[in-house]
């Protein structure tokens, strides 16, 4: 109990506050997530093992109990469950999350104390990335607002993504936060110093330079005259989430969306009409309010890009059907150009998990849904537009969308329905993370959300039009359409992993040589 009492629980917890002010959805006061972390490595230089541990769990528990609370609304306002089911939820799922950050201070601590502070100010921001990395695929993965994210709306200081993706501007939120910590905490020999601010400004000056001269070659592509285009309107429907599936309010929903959608036609002709995930509450083979949506393409003459549910007959006979969270693109001669099946499923939200061995979790089944996974094969071709589809939770991953380039996507295209979050922080984090996903890739991103936030994002990362929350919207804008390959879709995908591996090197060198000493 000592330790709630200390110094090293309260600068724990005080991370664990910068953190929450510095992001989005929080106090969104980005600057602060420079010094957010220096607290947390300061105490961790002197402190046992089990209280480096314990600091990083204080961290973690209030940085994503603060992070995460919108879970309690998922839970409670459509889950229907009491405020003592979810949010006994809530701390579980933050606990979870805070191991990984119990993880980094246990091997942190082991580092600091063992090596020179030349060798940390590299190995801390490379453990951390590699522990954002594990957290990203242990379990099927919840890579939610890593550090890097929370800069999104400062596209100068995201450039680097295109090369090292989000983690690399998280390597370097955590570089800053180590230098200023080495520095202010210890006293060196001149030469220490040299060893500390040499490279440090080495490295932010490059970044900057890089950054700077990046976003303004990336910006003049765009204007170019002879650069691919293709105009798209967006529209938002607004539609209420506890009526939405409702069979009664079909024809109200789809009628609403067309409305929207020939508003777009009064001052422009866009191409390309997205509607988001699940738009169409019903399956479209079998449904007839398909054809005033029919009609209204041929009329117009764009191609509609929607989400909708829908099914494959497996075995007739068996009764055996797979069914798909959908994005579908409708043609004007009525016919679907292309479909993309949902491949990242949220866990127990669109699938049970070893459902097969937990015959007892059935009933969950049936309240959350079933879905089978699709893959990603080719782009949704529409003109010169080829778009790769980042199905709500999908656009976390910045795997799927560098296998949508690989596979020829020249534009990504994000649905998505957060009427689940309700007024919180969760649709900011969603397309803060969206952004990065247009910074790494250097695609345009369409992002088309039911109750917000729908937006245009650039290849630079520049957000050029986004709605509110919770009102019916809807915009068009000539987006551009990119071919470039980056070298994060390329290589430098494999930056985190690596780091993952130095890090772990590190902390397990720092550890051994301790126990020699």
């Amino acid at each position: 109990m000592s330790f709630f009492r200390s110094k090293s629980f309260f600068l724990s917890l005080l991370t664990g506050l910068l953190l929450w002010l510095s992001f989005p959805g929080g106090g969104a006061v980005w600057p602060l997530l420079l010094v957010a972390l220096v607290p947390l490595l300061f105490v961790l230089r002197g402190v046992s093992v089990r209280e480096g541990v314990f600091c990083g769990l204080t961290c973690g528990l209030v940085h994503f109990t603060l992070l995460l609370y919108w879970i309690v609304i998922v839970l409670g306002k459509y889950g229907g469950l009491a405020w003592f089911i979810s949010l006994p939820a809530l701390l579980l799922l933050a606990l979870y999350m805070s191991l990984y950050f119990a993880f980094f201070a246990l091997l942190a601590r082991y580092i600091l104390q063992a090596f020179p502070a030349a060798f940390c100010l590299w190995m801390l921001p490379a453990l951390w990335v590699g522990v954002d990395w594990l957290r990203e695929v242990v379990l099927t993965g919840f890579p939610w607002m890593d550090l890097g994210y929370a800069l999104f709306e400062v596209p100068y200081l995201i450039q680097i993504a295109d090369l090292v993706g989000h983690h690399g501007v998280t390597f370097l939120v955590v570089f800053v936060n180590t230098c200023l910590m080495l520095i202010f905490s210890r006293k060196h020999s001149v030469l220490g110093y040299l060893f500390i601010l040499v490279p440090a400004l080495c490295l932010i000056g490059g970044v900057g330079i890089y950054s700077k001269n990046r976003f303004e070659e990336v910006q003049h592509a765009m204007s170019a005259t002879d650069v691919s285009r293709i105009s798209v309107g967006i529209v938002q429907g607004n539609v209420n989430q506890a009526v939405k599936w409702s069979p009664s309010q079909q024809k109200e929903t789809v009628e609403k969306y067309l409305s929207q959608t020939e508003s777009l036609f009064i001052s422009g002709q866009p191409s390309l009409v997205v509607w988001p995930e699940t738009a169409l509450p019903f399956y479209p083979p079998s449904n007839g309010h398909m054809q005033p949506l029919k009609e209204l393409v041929a009329t117009k003459g764009f191609a509609l890009l929607t989400g909708a549910p829908w099914y494959e007959i497996i075995d007739r006979e068996a009764r055996k059907v797979d069914f798909f969270n959908s994005a579908l693109l409708l043609q004007p001669d009525g016919l679907f150009g292309g479909k993309y099946y949902k491949t990242h499923l949220v866990p127990f939200g669109e699938y049970i998990p070893l459902k097969k061995f937990l015959p007892f979790l059935a009933p969950l089944v049936e309240a959350v849904g079933d879905f089978s996974f699709g893959t990603i094969e080719q782009p949704l071709i529409w003109q010169e537009a080829r778009a790769g589809i980042l199905i709500c939770f999908e656009s976390v991953f910045p795997e799927l969308s560098r296998k949508w380039v690989l596979a020829g996507a020249n534009v990504l295209v994000n649905l998505t329905n957060d009427a689940w979050y309700g007024k919180s922080s969760a649709p900011h984090h969603s397309l803060a993370m969206s952004v990065l996903r247009a910074v790494e890739t250097r695609r345009s991103l369409i992002r088309s959300a039911n109750t917000g936030i729908s937006a245009f994002v650039t290849p630079a990362g520049t957000i050029t039009k986004q709605s509110d929350l919770f009102v019916p919207w809807a915009a068009a804008e000539e987006v551009v359409l990119s071919g470039e390959v980056t070298i994060w879709a390329r290589y430098g995908y494999l930056f985190a992993p690596l780091c993952l591996a130095l890090g772990l090197f590190g902390g397990l060198a720092a550890g051994m040589r301790r126990r020699w000493a």
